[in-house]
């Protein structure tokens, strides 16, 4: 069982800037997905941005240019880097981590606003 817990959430401006975290209770294997995902109201839970153990980084074309995913396979986390925000980025996020069995491990949510 993989525990992740996110942080960095907040109420922020048009244009502004917000850095997400997520830290895995147990050491996660290079070979396993990590990423974030976002849930607004009336609307299904879709990727953000994901990123492997080696590095390479898939973004979702509403997010590419402004979003930046990293991560430290040493301290086992995550980080969702948001610049340029805008008010449809308003959402729940989520961290996930996937690993090549199948088995997918989901954070509680941070809340994200942005709104003048």
């Amino acid at each position: 069982q993989v525990q992740l817990v996110e942080s960095g959430g907040g109420l922020v401006q048009p244009g502004g800037s917000l850095r997400l975290s997520c830290a895995a209770s147990k050491n996660i294997r290079r070979d396993a997905v990590m990423g974030w995902y976002r849930e607004a109201p009336g609307k299904q839970r879709e990727l953000v941005a994901d990123i492997t153990g080696g590095g390479s980084t898939n973004y979702a074309d509403s997010v590419k240019g402004r979003f930046t995913i990293s991560r430290d396979n040493v301290k086992n986390t995550v980080a969702l880097q948001m610049n340029s925000l805008k008010s449809e980025d308003t959402a729940v996020y989520y961290c996930r981590t996937r690993f090549p069995s199948g088995y997918t491990y989901w954070g509680q949510g941070t809340q994200v606003t942005v709104s003048s």
